[in-house]
């Protein structure tokens, strides 16, 4: 394997935030995090990522509107969209607006690790 890819997890939750980013990191990853779409904007400002990890219900700026701003200033990197509401219709709008694949929570980290490898690599 090539270089280590870079993940940006953003989550308003805390205590999902830093367990995902442990796993992230033991899997090889290089991992950061940010606890709202505005921090996950400013970290953007500074570095890409090649994928990120994003909470569609955040205060302040949600899921949809970080996304926007990743497919303008970022469109190269993946989008991975997690909802703790896995109805259609948030998934559809992630689609069109151009986010890889979404993951419901409480997501199985199998599942998770699967789907992050599996959009890496298209």
């Amino acid at each position: 394997m090539g270089k280590k890819s870079s993940i940006l997890v953003v989550d308003d939750e805390d205590a999902l935030r830093t367990v995902l980013s442990n796993e992230l990191s033991n899997e090889g990853y290089l991992v950061k995090s940010a606890g709202d779409g505005d921090e996950a904007v400013s970290e953007l400002q500074k570095e890409g990522y090649d994928l990120i990890l994003l909470d569609i219900k955040m205060p302040r700026m949600n899921g949809f509107e970080v996304l926007k701003f990743i497919k303008e200033h970022h469109p190269k990197s993946k989008v991975v969209m997690l909802t703790g509401f896995a109805d259609l219709k948030n998934a559809i709008e992630s689609k069109k607006l151009g986010a890889d694949d979404f993951v419901s929570k409480p997501y199985d980290l199998v599942d998770l690790l699967t789907t992050i490898e599996r959009v890496l690599a298209e």
